[in-house]
């Protein structure tokens, strides 16, 4: 048999086809879409609005700044020479930039020397962190880094770290820079070296970046990585104290809206890789100075916010004039397990507003009271904060007040009147229950009044 015969049957239909005759598929029907049903979306309750309208606001705020700093480009300080000094050590030379800041220096409205009155047992609270409360703040390292991006992992190196700490009173400002790529175990046994005079590390977000990206330079540049201290992040502080402020904790806003303080000229942080990789292909070494002053000031802000933190968070609302600064440390200090100190803060907050942040406060004093035994002090504070609360904060407030009339006074119509009005707070099957329970228990006592008042004399 030739080859095309050959060919011809195998061009057969499977089992039984027909040598020499090809397959010919049938057309396929025409496969027409059925359009899914309408679903109408949820609307939106106005607490998630306000969120995504503050998420917006916020995305739109970071996109124009960033976009204004990329157009703006690195400033262009006069040309000059690094502002480091080279200084040789056992392991190597290194280049540092140092100051020694007095007493007397403030951050905005802050004394640095603040963050030495700083009670240990006080910041353990605040930051949540009973280990703290054991450690020596009088020799706590302040640390922040400047680095060629913000991805982290091995590509990414610290070019500039920054360490200050206290000399007596006064803040000796210590930054290492790194002068060319690949020279990195002489700055890194220097690093290791403070640490190891230190008690404790405070740093800002250093505990997702800093630190973790530190400890892989020392791995990869074979150099043995220090023990770890006590880590003290400010940013969890700040995020839990100053959350009901709705801008977010960049270190800069806190610096602005906290301290008062505001950079004149400040470098972009969007732009100090490329002034480092400009440095590293030969530009001046003054067009590294903004940087330098950049991590001056990020380093100077820790001292003054933990300062700052420990001394609002000892004073218990009698000092602040943000309510919701007041509030925020009233959650601190009550997941703290500090009940008294909660409940100042508390009612400071309550007395500094008339709207949310006052039915937020009060609901958060009625959860102490109830919590102390005092039910009817508990149910007074949630009729005072459905006063001043928002559509979208009364329905956990009638819950609230739904199980305290039922549990606490054996109120039951109260009890039922506010059970009606919690959804969403709940709903579905356990609202139902909620409100058959009620209602039977109410029939019972009903009836068993009419009974009592039917009996002879």
């Amino acid at each position: 048999m030739d080859l095309k015969r050959k060919l011809a049957r195998l061009g057969g239909v499977g089992p039984g086809g027909k040598p020499g005759t090809s397959a010919t598929p049938a057309p396929a029907a025409p496969v027409v879409p059925v359009p899914a049903p309408a679903v109408e979306p949820e609307a939106p309750s106005a607490e998630q609005a306000a969120r995504v309208a503050m998420l917006r606001r916020m995305l739109g705020e970071l996109t124009e700044r960033h976009g204004t700093a990329l157009r703006r480009g690195p400033p262009t300080p006069p040309p000059g020479p690094l502002p480091a000094e080279s200084r040789t050590t056992p392991h190597g030379v290194i280049h540092v930039a140092e100051r020694l800041l007095s007493p007397e220096h403030h951050h905005g409205s802050a004394p640095l020397a603040e963050a030495l009155d700083a009670e240990a047992s006080l910041v353990a609270s605040l930051a949540l962190q009973p280990s703290l409360a054991g450690v020596d703040f009088q020799r706590m390292l302040f640390l922040d880094t400047e680095t060629t991006g913000l991805a982290g992992g091995t590509g990414t190196v610290p070019f500039l770290v920054g360490l200050a700490w206290f000399e007596g009173r006064s803040l000796r400002v210590h930054q290492l820079f790194l002068r060319r790529l690949g020279e990195e175990a002489p700055l890194l046994r220097e690093l290791a070296a403070r640490m190891a005079q230190a008690s404790c590390l405070v740093t800002f977000n250093g505990k997702s970046f800093d630190w973790p990206l530190l400890r892989t330079r020392f791995v990869l540049n074979r150099v043995p990585v220090p023990a770890e201290l006590p880590h003290l992040d400010l940013l969890h502080c700040a995020r839990r104290v100053f959350k009901h402020r709705g801008s977010g904790t960049r270190l800069v806003h806190l610096e602005e809206q906290v301290l008062g303080f505001h950079r004149v000229g400040d470098v972009d942080g969007a732009l100090i890789p490329e002034l480092y990789f400009r440095f590293l292909r030969g530009a001046e070494g003054s067009a590294l100075t903004p940087v330098l002053e950049h991590n001056v000031n990020d380093l100077l802000l820790l001292a003054a916010l933990l300062g700052l933190l420990a001394r609002r968070f000892r004073a218990s609302g009698a000092e602040g004039k943000d309510p919701r600064d007041l509030l925020g440390f009233a959650g601190v200090a009550l997941r703290a397990r500090d009940p008294e100190r909660a409940l100042a803060f508390a009612q400071a907050a309550a007395a500094g507003d008339s709207g949310a942040v006052r039915a937020e406060a009060l609901a958060l004093a009625s959860r102490l009271s109830r919590r102390g035994g005092d039910v009817r002090t508990a149910v007074a504070n949630l009729q005072r904060a459905l006063a001043s609360a928002r559509k979208e904060q009364t329905a956990p407030l009638h819950l609230s007040l739904a199980k305290l009339y039922e549990h606490g006074l054996k109120d039951l119509p109260r009890a039922l009147h506010h059970a009606r009005l919690c959804p969403p707070a709940e709903s579905g099957e356990a609202l139902r229950r909620r409100v058959e329970r009620l209602e039977r228990k109410l029939s019972k006592a009903t009836r068993a009044s009419t009974l009592d008042l039917g009996e002879p004399l």
